[in-house]
């Protein structure tokens, strides 16, 4: 029996997270694989079931809609999982019980840790979008000392959010099209702030309606992040290029999270030396 791990969703086939897993396994030469299995919300239990009686079986990585749903389902989560509300990871224990983990927060904090080691007088965050990512976003930039506005097309979603992961400082929840249309707000000097406008829904990806953003909403010297994959650079990143703002990429998040889950899995850290040459297969 071949030992593995997989992705399971609805949908799954666009999930980029076998070729990676594939790519890291290959070059350890671990004996191993890495599947992708759809999964629809009325079968998420019986999965679950079947995958405990399966010695072979080194976990899951969890993806849309199963983050919150598959919370009870679960024997314990761990730490992060807990406080962000959310599971993109689970593995078995050796009691037959089954851990959930969030390591969407450590894959998304990975590309800002340059920035997030230095010192600021003032962190905001301006957040699009209210799903299970958003949450694990939410909660890993307040910890790190950010004021944070949640834009979500149900403002009253994007406030019952920041009331539960983020309950100390002045947070906002606003409407999601304040940000379509221009503004002449006069932002004041951003010297020593670190501003971040971060498109955490699905808007932009392939298939799906554009995200509206003008960029006039961001305050100078924005780093622009936008959690798609498909396509890598969005349209909400080459407009963030053309009015002069630092930009990071969905495949950033997305092998971070992976190394994570990487390890959890497979006992071993992910061989991230070769991050080149894998984001080059992923953009092929």
């Amino acid at each position: 029996m071949t030992a593995f791990a997989e992705v399971i969703g609805d949908p799954i086939a666009q999930s980029k997270s076998p070729a990676i897993h594939g790519f890291w396994l290959g070059k350890l030469g671990i004996a191993a694989e890495y599947r992708r299995n759809h999964v629809r919300s009325p079968d998420l239990a019986g999965y679950l079931a079947q995958a405990r009686s399966l010695p072979e079986w080194r976990g899951c990585n969890v993806t849309m809609p199963h983050k919150q749903a598959i919370l009870p389902l679960l024997d314990r989560l761990a730490p992060e999982a807990e406080r962000v509300g959310a599971v993109n990871t689970v593995v078995p224990s050796g009691d037959g019980g089954l851990t959930g983990h969030n390591t969407d927060v450590a894959g998304f904090l990975e590309p800002l840790r340059g920035d997030l080691g230095r010192s600021h007088y003032f962190r905001m965050a301006r957040i699009i979008g209210t799903g299970g990512a958003a949450r694990a976003i939410v909660a890993g930039l307040a910890a790190e000392g950010f004021t944070i506005v949640l834009a979500g097309r149900d403002p009253g979603k994007a406030r019952a959010i920041l009331d539960e992961l983020a309950p100390e400082g002045e947070h906002h929840a606003i409407d999601i099209a304040h940000f379509a249309g221009p503004t002449d707000f006069p932002f004041d000097d951003r010297e020593g702030f670190l501003d971040l406008i971060v498109n955490a829904s699905p808007l932009g990806m392939r298939g799906q309606p554009p995200l509206a953003f003008d960029w006039s909403h961001a305050p100078p010297g924005s780093i622009a992040y936008d959690i798609v994959t498909d396509p890598v650079r969005t349209d909400f990143l080459r407009n963030a290029e053309a009015a002069g703002f630092r930009t990071i990429d969905g495949l950033s998040m997305l092998i971070g999270q992976a190394a994570a889950a990487f390890a959890l899995f497979f006992g071993t850290p992910a061989p991230r030396e070769d991050d080149a040459e894998l984001r080059a297969l992923l953009r092929a």
